[in-house]
């Protein structure tokens, strides 16, 4: 099977097989913004699920600026170093991998958190998000210089710990993205206009990790096939900039698409003949494998073992991307690696309560709290109600998980 193959790396690392679990908000660090027990749980039980690659939810690099309230922070002065070593060796001897998503919001922190946003351009969100996020100020030479120098010391910290490997969250409307896209990137300067300078922030911020961990320890990132949104970053500049970091020796690109504002990569808005047809981004990748010489994983939308060995064969992709689905069900992986007929059991949720459904971000409520049941050594519940997750989830992280604030 091409699912159960092992994959190599341009930095000459080897991947076990082709499945990667994308990174899920796990929203539970403790004071200090350090990675307790529970990530350890959470994410030994993902590699005893036999899933090759795991990708951490988005580790912030500055603890002014969170997506969530409870993210963990990598940042020179912050004493946390311990939590992350013991989170890192969760894969104890299965040949398995963690890797670090590294993160910067942007004008993405909501309200509650800060309205100190920033960004590439003081653009605001359109409505009705702009009741939720503070309309950024645009960001000054040095803090951009400043928020690179970031991006390096964090990854340098990931190797020292013990993780495998990171990865730049350059997806899905976040800082990076933000820079990449001309609708909220309207600077006049080196760092916007034409798409080679509104990509020079992320080839910078490449850079400064790569200086920071050297040739041989994998960097990949996380990039929109498109925004789907008009006036934003376009297929056409997603090829470009692909293109452009597979040169510069960029190890794994994860595609997916969309932003908060058009939240695509939940497969809330996407074509009936997409989800039919599985894989939300597939048809998107097909271009941008033809153009780039390093591995392409996709995420979104795979449910059975059948459509990925496909997927594989054909050649569309190099590593199957899995998130919902194995957050109810973290054996999935040895399911599919032992040739079984399974199929994902994600389906969509619902309060029962259209009202509710359009206020509450349920799939983030639930999905949230499997993770925090196998952080405590249970496990998920498959066919939990969304009532007893917001009651959980509310009563572990209190009210604010109860806003719309993240995709």
């Amino acid at each position: 099977m091409k699912i159960a193959e092992p994959i190599r790396l341009p930095c000459g690392v080897t991947l076990k097989n082709r499945l990667a679990k994308s990174a899920m908000s796990e929203n539970m660090a403790k004071p200090g913004y350090f990675a307790g027990q529970e990530f350890y749980n959470l994410y030994k039980r993902w590699a005893e699920g036999g899933i090759g690659l795991s990708i951490s939810g988005n580790v912030m690099i500055d603890r002014k600026h969170l997506g969530e309230a409870n993210n963990v922070v990598i940042e020179e002065g912050l004493d946390n170093h311990q939590g992350l070593k013991e989170w890192a060796s969760a894969y104890g001897n299965t040949g398995n991998q963690i890797w670090v998503q590294l993160n910067h919001p942007g004008r993405q922190i909501p309200k509650f958190l800060s309205t100190d946003n920033v960004s590439a351009s003081a653009v605001p969100f359109d409505k009705p998000m702009d009741t939720m996020f503070a309309t950024p100020r645009t960001l000054t030479e040095g803090e951009i210089l400043d928020i690179i120098q970031r991006f390096g010391y964090a990854a340098k910290v990931v190797k020292d710990c013990g993780f495998g490997g990171v990865q730049i969250h350059g997806a899905h409307g976040y800082l990076v993205a933000q820079f990449l896209s001309p609708k909220t990137n309207i600077r006049e300067d080196r760092w916007g206009g034409s798409i080679e300078n509104r990509m020079l922030f992320v080839i910078e911020v490449y850079n400064s990790i790569r200086k920071n961990v050297g040739e041989k320890f994998p960097v990949g990132i996380k990039i929109n096939t498109a925004d789907f949104q008009k006036g934003g970053f376009s297929h056409e500049e997603a090829i470009q900039v692909t293109k452009k970091l597979s040169t510069l020796g960029i190890d794994l690109i994860e595609l997916s698409g969309g932003t908060y504002e058009k939240p695509t990569m939940t497969g809330v808005k996407v074509k009936e003949s997409t989800q039919k047809r599985e894989a939300y981004f597939l048809e998107y990748a097909k271009d941008i494998k033809q153009a780039v010489n390093c591995p392409i994983m996709v995420t979104g939308g795979f449910r059975t073992g059948k459509f990925m060995e496909e997927s594989l064969d054909n050649g569309d992709l190099d590593m199957v991307g899995l998130a919902r689905p194995v957050a109810i069900n973290p054996e999935f992986p040895n399911q599919l690696l032992g040739g079984e007929n399974v199929e994902s059991e994600v389906k969509p949720l619902t309060s029962g309560f259209k009202i509710l459904d359009s206020i509450y971000p349920l799939e983030i409520i639930w999905y949230t709290d499997q993770l925090h049941r196998m952080g405590k050594l249970k496990e998920p519940r498959k066919n939990g109600g969304i009532y007893s997750s917001i009651f959980n989830m509310t009563c572990s992280m209190g009210f604010q998980i109860l806003n719309r604030v993240r995709s």
